[in-house]
């Protein structure tokens, strides 16, 4: 019978095993620091004030006050007040169709609530990624290449692409209207003609 070699088996002395832990710990926070370090850090939303009811969907058209800043707090671009010539038929703020919008905003946009407030941060990856965006009247580069964007956004209501076309269409014919009585052409509407359909309750007839 062929004798097994047995090795004896060294108990490790108490303040060895504990540098032997401590050995371990090290290296495993050393690993996720490493982790961390690698990984995108803060990309994504970040609710400031929450809202409320649904949120949009990916064809619908936002209205929006927003400020767009570079990571080194540089604005490139915000909202403005739009001349609207007949109130009431837009909500405030900028109009925005989330079917044109870089990915990263769309995909932030999805997970708003009309009323809330949040900071949105997108990587390159989807934004404008390694093509840098220009002024296209100066040339200047208005974002770099390779750019993280962060967005400051207010939410103040949305509707579908469908509903935001035809009240354009409305806005469309009652300036046609005013221009065509201010002219006295053939265009000109009399008066107390009703508003075309879909104007808002309260809004003056064209003259």
């Amino acid at each position: 019978m062929t004798e097994v070699t047995r090795v004896p088996l060294r108990p490790i002395a108490k303040g060895s095993l504990a540098k032997l832990w401590i050995g371990v710990i090290v290296a495993v926070v050393l690993a996720v620091l490493l982790a961390w370090s690698l990984a995108p850090k803060g990309y994504g939303l970040t609710v400031l004030e929450a809202g409320e009811g649904p949120s949009p969907s990916a064809d619908d058209v936002i209205f929006v006050n927003y400020v767009g800043k570079l990571a080194d707090g540089k604005v490139f671009d915000q909202s403005q007040p739009l001349p609207i010539p007949v109130e009431g038929v837009f909500p405030e703020g900028n109009p925005l169709p989330l079917s044109n919008m870089i990915p990263g905003f769309t995909e932030g946009a999805l997970q708003m609530q009309k009323g809330g407030e949040y900071e949105l941060r997108i990587p390159p990856s989807k934004g404008y990624g390694d093509e840098p965006r220009t002024d296209p009247q100066t040339g200047e580069v208005i974002i770099p290449a390779n750019s993280e964007l962060i967005f400051e956004v207010e939410l103040v209501d949305f509707m579908s692409r469908a509903e935001f076309e035809r009240r354009v269409q409305v806005i469309t014919q009652m300036m046609q209207q005013q221009q065509g009585a201010m002219m006295g052409g053939p265009g000109g509407a009399p008066m107390g003609e009703p508003l075309p359909e879909g104007a808002p309750e309260g809004a003056a007839p064209p003259q």
